[in-house]
């Protein structure tokens, strides 16, 4: 992790993931500015570099996730096969930031599992975000919260005493690589997380925390 100095701190910017001040600057590639926190380990797009709402859904409704896609199944099941494991038929879920083709949802379903959906562009219900849950899913959404700190405390909220939380984001681990990371070049990505700032916000939130997978994080709020 590379330390904070004089002459790289960015004064007045706090981490939006644990909210540590200052940042670090990091880098600056193709014109978009990276922060790093040296308390959670998060790089973090700098908010002038964020793109307007309207060209972030535009990106989003370009993406084709079908349920019917083997190849996007077998993407999707590094989460859904262990979550299965720990979790019962007739169990209540939450897809939260499901995307305009909620995939995730549809296999879970399949297992005999009652999921409700939530995404801000697609799927905004403010009933989905009114009920509480045995699991909920966030496959491919961290990376894209402006404010994950607030989100993790409204998911933490949402999750009954006992209740899963399913991450799979794709963990940052060598900064070399950085800068022609295909997760990088996404612009809708605004926050890249190693396993060590996934296990801070869970410490923070009083949640266990396993890795059954590359890439994949499962909560548990206590009982």
């Amino acid at each position: 992790m590379e330390k904070a100095s004089e002459s790289n701190v960015c004064v007045g910017s706090s981490c939006s993931v644990c909210g540590n001040r200052p940042l670090a600057s990091f880098r600056v590639i193709d014109g978009r500015e990276y922060l790093r926190c040296p308390n959670c380990e998060a790089t973090i797009m700098a908010q002038t570099s964020w793109l307007a709402p309207d060209e972030e859904r535009a990106i989003y409704g370009l993406h084709h996730n079908e349920p019917g896609d083997p190849g996007y199944r077998a993407f999707l099941n590094k989460l859904a096969l262990p979550l299965l494991d720990l979790i019962e038929p007739g169990d209540s879920g939450l897809d939260f930031g499901c995307g305009p083709g909620p995939a995730l949802a549809e296999m879970l379903r399949e297992a005999e599992m009652d999921v409700a959906l939530y995404d801000p562009f697609f799927y905004p219900s403010d009933t989905a975000l009114s009920c509480q849950y045995d699991f909920i899913t966030c496959t491919e959404v961290v990376e894209h919260l402006h404010r994950p700190e607030k989100v993790f405390s409204q998911l933490d909220g949402l999750l009954k005493p006992g209740a899963w939380l399913g991450v799979m984001t794709c963990f940052q681990t060598c900064d070399d690589r950085f800068d022609n990371w295909h997760y990088r070049r996404d612009p809708t990505h605004v926050v890249f997380y190693r396993e060590a700032t996934l296990a801070l916000v869970g410490k923070r939130l009083g949640w266990t925390m396993s890795v059954p997978r590359k890439d994949v994080v499962i909560f548990r709020k206590p009982l």
